[in-house]
């Protein structure tokens, strides 16, 4: 039977693992024009509000469902 110990270390880890999955969509660099997942053009906007981004809205998000 788990205690309250292993249910707290599980949260914590869970909370370290989200972290590190938020860190990991930070954007550097130059943005693609195209998506590097699908192809599909990546808005002006979007490449200007976030400088670096290689996919486009939809990819990130599938990206970012995967990963949690």
């Amino acid at each position: 039977m788990r205690d309250t110990i292993d249910r707290a270390n599980d949260l914590a880890q869970q909370e370290i693992d989200n972290i590190l999955v938020k860190r990991q969509t930070v954007f550097v660099g130059e943005s693609a024009i195209n998506c590097l997942e699908c192809g599909d053009p990546i808005p002006e906007k979007r490449r200007q509000l976030l400088q670096g981004c290689k996919l486009c809205v939809d990819c990130q998000q599938i990206k970012e469902r995967l990963t949690k």
